[in-house]
């Protein structure tokens, strides 16, 4: 039973890449039903350098995108490898996203997310966004695993 992957082992199971791969770890996993995501926001990530100058924040849909990639990891970590292989995990729909406090450089960004239920291939998801213990944002979102163009 996996408890917790890397930056490396997120890679492995996810298309995404620097600068776009934004979760650094997944941790606390209950195959199929929760996780723990970090995300380091630093200063010279590439969506703080401009969003905005002298007063930087992490985008709201930047910490909708790292709930996405961490619910991708948790799913493609959990079921069975030959059944991922040659499949994508893509949002469908991004519900009840509130964002509550900035999220700033230089902080380590939790995102504790839960998989509410699945229907073959399409899966919904809720989590909350935690900086220091205090929630900034949190959403209910779907996703569906499809087949990779070959």
């Amino acid at each position: 039973m996996i408890d917790k992957l890397n930056k490396e082992q997120i890679e492995n199971l996810l298309p995404h890449r620097e600068p776009v791969l934004l979760i650094e770890e997944l941790k606390n996993i209950k195959k199929l039903k929760s996780a723990t995501a970090i995300v380091q926001v630093k200063n010279n990530s590439f969506f703080v350098l401009g969003h905005f100058p002298n007063e930087p924040v992490m985008p709201g849909v930047l910490i909708v995108e790292a709930f996405g990639q961490a619910a991708a990891a948790l799913t493609a970590a959990g079921i069975d490898r030959k059944t991922y292989e040659n499949k994508l995990v893509f949002l469908m729909t991004i519900e009840k996203a509130r964002f509550r406090k900035p999220v700033l450089p230089e902080c380590i960004l939790e995102l504790n997310i839960e998989a509410i239920r699945s229907h073959g291939r399409v899966w919904k998801y809720k989590g909350q966004a935690l900086v220091n213990g205090n929630l900034m944002a949190d959403a209910q979102w779907s996703a569906t695993i499809v087949d990779r163009k070959k």
